[in-house]
């Protein structure tokens, strides 16, 4: 008997007791390897002795004050951090608590930004199908998942989709990259000039798309062109690095790899590695200008923004991963992870694609290579293949409605930044045991 309202309400699940590396351990005493970092939260594994010294030594100074109050050490040296290592023209941070918040937050920048330039006209989003955003009202609006969205819409502000930019389903046979990427990207202009260029406010992406495709990275020049076309029409380009920023792709920000910088940016989850909540909204000179020669005030907050505990722990994790170098092991162990995944699934039946960035990789899994049909959604093999890779002591995170929302089934890897060789083996050996019992 339990008291809490679980995500699945019928599901079993073990207790989790422990952790240390890259492992969990429930009660009985059985380990997990987490290759998935819970979802892509847990970049330094469980139990790092610097991020748990840290939070002591915080919560013996100062565990919270309310910022109508107080600023706070820990979140102005976070702060000076990210913001150091930022995009061009970024300035600023804003804390929040997650990822969903951030979101949240970022679009009402967006909104207000455009108030305190007297262009209240402006309020129309673009985002793109597939793609996910949060689960507040705002940002499920926004988001593309049509899964999460149906029993919610009559809630929902109108938001406007494009098609994602998903090589693998959408690239034609004989277009080369460049013409993909392009043509894309023409898709945003499109929607813009439908809507009306004074009408828009914001397009909204993930760099790379995360937990509703399954990593799936834009083609080259996809993201300059759509930051041509944003700055075209006066539109805010948003990128939603909550899941494969912070150095997820091997760049602390995904989007470095696609050369662009955003007027917005929204990290989480590899920002304080899963040892406090916390995210952030990481916004552009020109927008806390307009606010502080306009109102003088962000229309916007919640208790907890700029938490001491978890802007100290976000520091710790970010301190270690600079120390230790782990942005090249997430560069080389993603190559290998890669390598090994190929090996194994390169020919397999039931695999279509394998993709990704870095320790953020993609595995899609069809029911007809050639033809690349998914299995029916009614066999719910994605839930298949998490029961069978965890009854192999392995953590992956596998979702359904790839292609569509409704059809599609794929796996996602996102195992923390200090994994080496022998640890990448065991989670494809894992993996291949789990896909093989799950499809047969």
């Amino acid at each position: 008997m339990t008291h809490i309202l679980h995500r699945q309400i019928h599901a079993t699940l073990p207790v989790a007791v422990g952790g240390r590396g890259i492992e969990l351990f429930d009660e009985s005493g059985k380990a997990y390897i987490d290759a998935s970092g819970g979802a892509a939260v847990s970049c330094l594994g469980h139990g790092h002795p610097d991020v748990v010294a840290a939070l002591q030594a915080q919560a013996e100074r100062l565990a919270y004050a309310h910022t109508s109050f107080f600023t706070n050490e820990p979140a102005e040296r976070l702060a000076d951090r990210l913001i150091a290592g930022a995009p061009q023209g970024i300035s600023h941070a804003y804390f929040v608590s997650g990822g969903s918040e951030a979101n949240e937050a970022a679009l009402k920048m967006a909104r207000q930004y455009f108030v305190e330039k007297g262009e209240p006209q402006r309020r129309a989003i673009i985002a793109r199908r597939q793609s996910y955003h949060g689960n507040t009202l705002g940002t499920l609006a926004t988001g593309g998942n049509e899964w999460r969205r149906a029993p919610f819409k009559p809630l929902l502000i109108d938001t406007h989709h494009i098609d994602p930019c998903y090589a693998y389903r959408h690239q034609e046979a004989g277009e080369s990259e460049t013409a993909y990427g392009l043509r894309a990207a023409q898709a945003l202009e499109d929607k813009i000039l439908e809507l009306g260029p004074e009408t828009v406010m914001a397009f909204v992406a993930e760099p790379v798309v995360g937990a509703t495709a399954g990593a799936v990275p834009a083609v080259a020049g996809y993201f300059r062109r759509i930051r041509e076309i944003c700055d075209r029409y006066g539109v805010l380009l948003l990128l939603d690095e909550v899941m494969c920023g912070m150095g997820r792709t091997g760049t602390m920000h995904a989007c470095e790899q696609d050369g662009v910088a955003p007027d917005l940016m929204t990290i989480a989850k590899g920002l304080g590695g899963g040892y406090q909540p916390i995210g952030a909204v990481l916004l552009g000179q020109h927008i806390f200008d307009a606010f502080a020669n306009g109102s003088g005030l962000f229309q916007h907050g919640h208790t907890y923004i700029c938490h001491p505990m978890a802007c100290a722990a976000a520091l710790s994790v970010q301190e270690v991963i600079e120390r230790d170098g782990l942005l090249a092991n997430v560069r080389a162990m993603g190559g290998y992870l890669r390598g090994r995944l190929e090996a194994r699934f390169g020919n397999h039946a039931h695999v279509g694609d394998i993709r990704g960035r870095g320790l953020f990789l993609g595995v899609e899994l069809v029911a007809d290579r050639s033809t690349k049909e998914p299995f029916d959604p009614a066999r719910k093999l994605h839930a298949l293949v998490k029961k069978e890779a965890m009854a192999r002591g392995l953590m992956v995170y596998p979702a359904g409605g790839t292609i569509d929302g409704a059809r599609g089934d794929h796996v996602l890897l996102a195992p923390p930044f200090i994994i080496d060789e022998p640890a990448a083996d065991a989670i494809v050996e894992r993996l291949g045991e789990a896909v093989d019992a799950a499809t047969a």
